[in-house]
């Protein structure tokens, strides 16, 4: 394989997944769980917070790595990327020192908004199941205008009994 072509395939990876979202929120669970390995003295780990403030960052590194491989699943990791992220301001040190926080809301926000950039896909998804025309392949269909059946129809007089008579402009009236 040649760089080229090496590029061109990264290039093509990149763009059918949530890259960025995914990145931001990889970034923030690996900020957040360096601070809590941080030897600072005013880092305080108590019981159970210990243990939660390991678990929230490996939460947020794995979303961040599943929403890259599995896109499909994208809304469902960035909400619970940005649910741990907002848990990581009580259980680690303010969230990576605000920093790691505020990378995994932004990577999540990129991630939840991620749409695919291809067009037929895209047509599929917005599809009205109740327009689309079965003969253009999911696609949807402008809907035509309807005319007002002309006056004395025998079809349309049988309704006057659910919608009420209907009134017509009669040339002796003027």
């Amino acid at each position: 394989m040649t760089g080229a072509r090496v590029a061109v395939e990264k290039r093509s990876w990149r763009r059918t997944r949530p890259f960025w979202g995914g990145l931001f929120v990889l970034l923030g669970g690996l900020e957040i769980m360096f601070t809590v390995w941080a030897p600072l003295g005013v880092v305080l780990h108590v019981g159970m917070q210990n243990f939660i403030g390991y678990l929230i960052p490996i939460v947020i590194i794995l979303c961040g790595a599943l929403i890259w491989f599995t896109p499909a699943q994208r809304v469902f990791y960035s909400l619970v990327a940005i649910v741990c992220g907002l848990a990581s301001w009580l259980t680690s040190n303010m969230g990576g020192f605000i920093i790691g926080l505020l990378l995994t809301l932004t990577g999540g926000a990129l991630a939840f908004a991620w749409t695919s950039e291809d067009p037929a896909t895209a047509d599929r998804a917005t599809a009205d199941p109740a327009t689309a025309d079965p003969a253009t392949d999911g696609r949807t269909v402008e809907p035509q205008p309807v005319e007002d059946p002309p006056a004395g129809d025998t079809a349309t007089d049988d309704l006057s009994i659910v919608t009420g008579p209907r009134h017509t402009r009669d040339s002796t009236e003027e």
